[in-house]
């Protein structure tokens, strides 16, 4: 949301080679991402979406399987920890980001209220003094962005080792069949909570500052439980698990924000 955001208010001719840059990484992911989900991944997979990112995921699910007595359950939790281990440092410099940026957010709006009018003149000097202050504070607006854009194909690239190694949905984990739909609805509920609650917990202090982003908080979960419904149990459990490493992530980075937005919650 911060990225899109900050994009609409960069000079033209930045802000068209940057929309660019977005939308040829948005057709590459819809392209590499979407089209072959329901299409077993080999050693025989061609392209190098396949190759060198769906194949290496799958075998990395299938090696920790092996070693844990063929338990693909374990392995997708194993194997989502260490992902997210290995992104890490990107979700902490987003965050960081994300965060310098809410830190001027009162002295932007400040400049917004100043420059109101919508004439062209009004909205160049609203541009000029907007950068002024991200260079005052050595805020980086595209600083969010870069980190999200590394983490997506990761991200999808483990979704896809989930859907498409076929080894996955011929055993059990739990209650459930990894293959199949979650027959009591438990992991879509608790992917939805956790979704809520991570999301509840990043935007601390500013969902009531944006409205879009309020209301994110409240359509994510909701979609991602129309989802889990839908799809194998294994894509729930990784979700959970993503979630919950999610919370305990942003609990140690954005712990006394957090503590700060509870303590004004009370004194409300």
């Amino acid at each position: 949301m911060n990225c899109i955001y900050l994009l609409v208010r960069r000079k033209k001719g930045l802000k068209r080679r940057v929309l660019l840059i977005l939308g040829l990484v948005s057709v590459l992911t819809l392209l590499t991402g979407c089209t072959e989900v329901n299409v077993p991944i080999t050693s025989e997979s061609e392209g190098f979406w396949n190759k060198y990112i769906v194949y290496p995921l799958s075998q990395l699910i299938t090696y920790f399987a092996e070693i844990t007595g063929d338990n693909y359950g374990i392995s997708i939790v194993l194997v989502t920890i260490i992902i997210r281990l290995a992104i890490l440092p990107l979700m902490i410099k987003q965050t960081k980001s994300s965060k310098a940026m809410q830190a001027i957010q009162p002295e932007m709006q400040k400049l917004k209220e100043k420059y109101s009018s919508k004439d062209q003149q009004t909205q160049q000097k609203l541009q000029q003094e907007t950068m002024a202050l991200f260079q005052k504070h050595g805020v980086n607006p595209l600083a969010g962005c870069f980190p999200l854009i590394v983490q997506m194909p990761i991200l999808i690239g483990f979704y896809h080792a989930i859907m498409r190694t076929e080894a996955i949905a011929e055993h059990t984990f739990l209650w459930f069949d990894l293959g199949e739909r979650d027959p009591f609805f438990i992991l879509p509920l608790v992917a939805g909570a956790t979704t809520f609650i991570q999301q509840k917990m990043m935007m601390a202090g500013t969902a009531n500052q944006n409205p879009q982003m309020a209301m994110m908080l409240y359509i994510m979960p909701i979609m991602i439980i129309v989802f889990a419904i839908s799809f194998p149990a294994a894509l729930s459990l990784y979700w959970v698990v993503g979630n919950l490493f999610m919370i305990v992530q942003t609990y140690f980075v954005k712990g006394p924000e957090l503590k700060a937005a509870k303590d004004g919650g009370n004194k409300k």
